[in-house]
């Protein structure tokens, strides 16, 4: 192996893996390669350099590889985390003798990992490896069609971002930076559940007026509780802020936004969230729990309302108004 090369690994073979190890491939001192448990999506990117499941209609770089083979770790410099949020702490753990202990680990998750913590502290707490935090606006089929693209990168060592400002260099990858690692974290799960309130709203009114009324209230409310749970406030401005939260809450493309929708149109059920990771149905739960404990939920509107949505008998066409008398 190339001495000069930095080897990349990225757990996970879904839209988002694929899309930045498509980009990051094509740099010629990255060797990047996909670690996945579907042996189909490995088979079509070694054979055809297509992803048939996620990117059908898109040809990969030559060199972007995929292995079922976890000794790639081995040999990493650099570990993307992209698989669901509820499985990564648990599957990370599991490759815990397979890991360079000197790779740093990326966590692109975006949700609680176990115990009601962040995947970082989750991690941080289990292995000896650094471990950070890439959160931002980012679409994975804009991202593989090399539309630019805004990620913050929360770590507490600066040469690490040196690091990662060198990997991005001359993609259409562009980063900020943070040592507010936890505040990157819980952002990234607050916009989630602001963008299923945003849905709702949207599905009864097409109102620019009411749209960016509620926006300006969800914001406000998503600073309260990052402040509250240790986050710094200049993390809010960041890629990871305000950018992932206009994102997540405006574009249809949005899950959590969908999920909005379908809610406030009376379409939602529980086999809909059974089938879509949903990862802002389930934080809303763990935030209020954390939140009763320590203030009363009555400062929290818009949570407390979605709170009742999906835990117990709700009229949902009451969700605006009762949104807008506080």
């Amino acid at each position: 192996m190339n001495k000069n090369l930095t080897n990349i690994s990225i757990i996970g073979s879904g839209s988002i893996a694929t899309a930045l190890g498509n980009i990051l491939s094509a740099k010629n001192n990255l060797n990047v390669t996909l670690l996945s448990i579907e042996d189909d999506v490995v088979d079509s990117i070694n054979k055809s350099n297509i992803n048939y499941k996620y990117f059908p209609n898109i040809k990969l770089n030559h060199k972007l590889k995929a292995t079922n083979d976890n000794k790639i770790l081995n040999s990493a410099n650099v570990v993307f985390l992209a698989i669901p949020s509820s499985v990564t702490v648990d599957f990370i753990l599991s490759l815990k003798n397979e890991l360079n202990k000197n790779s740093i680990l990326v966590n692109l998750a975006k949700g609680f990992g176990n115990e009601n913590k962040t995947i970082v502290e989750c991690l941080e707490d289990k292995i000896p490896n650094p471990v950070c935090s890439l959160k931002g606006p980012t679409f994975a089929r804009e991202l593989i069609n090399k539309s630019p693209t805004a990620f913050t990168l929360g770590t507490r060592n600066e040469d690490v971002f040196k690091l990662f400002s060198e990997i991005f260099k001359d993609t259409n990858i562009f980063i900020d930076f943070s040592t507010d690692v936890i505040g990157v974290e819980i952002l990234s799960i607050l916009k989630n559940i602001y963008a299923i309130a945003v849905g709702i709203v949207d599905a009864h009114f097409n109102s620019p007026n009411l749209r960016f009324l509620f926006l300006t209230k969800a914001f406000k409310e998503m600073k309260n509780i990052h402040l509250q749970f240790g986050g710094d406030e200049e993390t809010l401005f960041k890629y990871c802020g305000y950018g992932d939260f206009g994102l997540t809450a405006l574009n249809d493309l949005s899950r959590n936004r969908t999920l909005g929708l379908l809610i406030g149109k009376g379409f939602f059920t529980n086999d809909i969230s059974d089938k879509v990771l949903l990862e802002g149905r389930i934080a809303v739960n763990v935030f209020c729990k954390k939140i009763s404990r320590i203030n009363s939920l009555k400062d929290y509107h818009i949570i407390s309302e979605l709170y009742r949505v999906f835990n117990n008998s709700y009229d949902v066409s009451k969700f605006v108004n009762e949104i807008l008398k506080n």
